[in-house]
C-alpha cells in the first residue's frame, strides 16, 4: 500500500511516499481504509523526536478518517463498512497511508451528510477545544471568553463553541485572520501584532476582566493572560503551563486546566479513551447540524503533505488543511 513515510527522527521534509505492506488488526482494533487525515501540529512535533518502540520508516497524520474494511477481535464499536473517524494514539502509525490500523474504543461514527474531509479536520483541533469550552472551563452564556491563537484550528474550533454556547468571545491572533475569527463567533477581535491585548481586554471587560481564557500560544503568553482574569476565573492552556507565582491565587480564586487529549490512551482508563470517540460524536452532530464549520481550508495530496507541515511549523497557514486519499 502507498504511504508517506518518515525515515528516521528528524525533519518532516524528509519524508517520502513508499510502500508499505497492509497491516492487520489486533485484538481491541479495527483496519479503516483511509479517505482523508487532517494535518495538526503533532504531526510535525512528533516528527521531531523517537517514542520506545516505534516502528520505522514511521508513518505519521494523527487524525483519521475513512472506512472500516477489518475488524480485530472483541471489538464492539464498530462494523465492517461504517465512516469513521479517530484521534489516533500517537504512538501508533497514523493516517498518511491508504490503510491505519486504530483503537476501536476511540471510533466515532461520520454522519452521513459530513464528507470524510470533513470529519478528517475535526478530531486532535477540535477535541481540544470541546474539551476546553465545555468540559474543563464549563463556558456558558454568562461568560466572557478570551481565546489566543484564535485563527488555528483549536481556537477557531473554541471560538465557535463557546459562541455556541452564548458567550462574549474575544479572539486574539494576527490581522489577517480578522475576518475568518469574526465569522467563527468572535464579538471582539485583538491583533496581538498591533494591540497591546491585555489593555485591550480591561478596556472591553471595564477593567472587570474575563471569566475564561484559553490559550494555545505557550507559557509565557498564558501567564500574561492569567492578569486578565476576574475573580474566580478559568484558564485552560494546551502549549504550556502558566507561572502562578505571578499572581496571588488566594486572592483571585482562579482555576487552572492543562489540557492534552490524547494523553488519554497513555494515562487513562478504558472509559477515557472511549470519552474520546463519544466527544468525537458529540462534535460530529453538531456539524452535521452546521452549528460547527470544520474550517477546511485547503485539500491536499499525500505528496503535499510535507512541505505543509513545514510551513504550519513556521506559523504560515491558518484554518484546516486535509491531506485526501
Amino acid at each position: 500500500m502507498k504511504a508517506l513515510l518518515l525515515p528516521k527522527p528528524g525533519d518532516c521534509e524528509t519524508m517520502t511516499v513508499g510502500e508499505l505492506p497492509i497491516p492487520e488488526p489486533g485484538p481491541g482494533e479495527i483496519r479503516v481504509k483511509v479517505r482523508a487525515s487532517g494535518l495538526n501540529p503533532s504531526d510535525f512535533q512528533r516528527a521531531g523526536y523517537e517514542l520506545p518502540g516505534a516502528p520505522y520508516p514511521f508513518v505519521l497524520g494523527i487524525d483519521v478518517a475513512g472506512v472500516v474494511d477489518a475488524i480485530g477481535p472483541d471489538v464492539r464499536r464498530c462494523e465492517i463498512g461504517d465512516r469513521v473517524a479517530v484521534h489516533n494514539d500517537i504512538r501508533r502509525r497514523g493516517g498518511f497511508e491508504e490503510y491505519a490500523v486504530v483503537d476501536a474504543r476511540a471510533t466515532a461514527i461520520i454522519p452521513d451528510n459530513v464528507s470524510f474531509t470533513s470529519a478528517a479536520a475535526v478530531p486532535s483541533a477540535g477535541l481540544t477545544a470541546y474539551q476546553a469550552i465545555d468540559r474543563k472551563l464549563q463556558v456558558t452564556s454568562s461568560d466572557t471568553v478570551l481565546i489566543t491563537g484564535a485563527g488555528g484550528g483549536v481556537g477557531g474550533f473554541a471560538a465557535q463553541l463557546a459562541a455556541s454556547r452564548g458567550a462574549h468571545v474575544i479572539g486574539v491572533a494576527s490581522g489577517k485572520h480578522e475576518d475568518r475569527v469574526r465569522s467563527l463567533g468572535a464579538h471582539e477581535f485583538i491583533d496581538y501584532r498591533t494591540t497591546d491585548v491585555g489593555d485591550r481586554v480591561r478596556e472591553i471587560t471595564d477593567g472587570q476582566g474575563v471569566d475564561a481564557v484559553l490559550d494555545v500560544v505557550g507559557a509565557d503568553s498564558a501567564t500574561e493572560r492569567l492578569q486578565l482574569l476576574a475573580f474566580a476565573g478559568r484558564i485552560a492552556t494546551t502549549a504550556g503551563d502558566p507561572d502562578f507565582s505571578t499572581v496571588n491565587s488566594l486572592d483571585t480564586g482562579l482555576s487552572w486546566f492543562g489540557l492534552a487529549t490524547g494523553l488519554a490512551y497513555v494515562h487513562g482508563t478504558d472509559s477515557d479513551v472511549e470519552e474520546l470517540a463519544l466527544m468525537l460524536e458529540e462534535l460530529f452532530a453538531l456539524v452535521r447540524d452546521g452549528e460547527v464549520d470544520p474550517m477546511v481550508t485547503s485539500t491536499i495530496s499525500l505528496d503535499e503533505v510535507p512541505h505543509r507541515l513545514a510551513e504550519m511549523a513556521e506559523g504560515k497557514s491558518g484554518g484546516k488543511t486535509v491531506a485526501v486519499l
